[in-house]
């Protein structure tokens, strides 16, 4: 079981020994020092793909999206991505850009922060989102099915609406 406190002395379990969150208390008790989380580092985005109903896959981000995953070795996090064939604003001003460019702004970014549980035996981190760009998910868990393989990190978003899954492929910076 790992342990990461936080900046405001409240704790995150990070569990390698068990598939199941423990309590605080008991955690407390049963590590005597924190350990780092295991994904504590600076990560880039690889890909940011859709694997759509049918099986297929394709581009969620554009040809080649950038982003940028760092977490700390107590399991906070911050995360934005980004897709590159966003178009500028033609005035140069957000207060004056145009429907067309507000909304490329808005859907091709993810942005947002907070702190990262991880439970290696079940294949699974969940966000604990504090704040994102989308207010919706402000104060929400996401749980994420993983793989890590070496230095490169792969999660599988939640089922969209249409059924479609976001997948994102990170590597580790070095």
């Amino acid at each position: 079981m790992k342990l990461f406190p936080t900046q405001f002395g409240m704790l995150n379990v990070c569990s390698l020994a068990m598939t199941m969150c423990v309590p605080a208390s008991a955690a407390i008790a049963a590590l005597p020092a924190a350990q780092p989380c295991p994904l504590a580092g600076s990560w880039t985005l690889v890909a940011a793909n859709l694997l759509s109903p049918d099986g297929s896959q394709s581009r969620d981000y554009g040809a080649s999206p950038s982003g940028l995953l760092l977490i700390d070795s107590q399991g906070r996090y911050a995360l934005q991505l980004y897709k590159s064939e966003r178009p500028l604003f033609a005035t140069g001003d957000k207060k004056t850009a145009s429907a067309i460019e507000y909304e490329s702004a808005v859907m091709g970014s993810s942005t947002h922060y907070g702190t990262l549980a991880l439970d290696p035996d079940a294949h699974t981190l969940t966000f604990s989102i504090e704040h994102s760009a989308f207010k919706n998910w402000e104060g929400t868990k996401q749980k994420r099915t993983y793989e890590l393989n070496g230095d490169e990190l792969s999660y599988r978003v939640t089922a969209r609406p249409d059924g479609g899954i976001p997948i994102s492929i990170w590597k580790k910076m070095k």
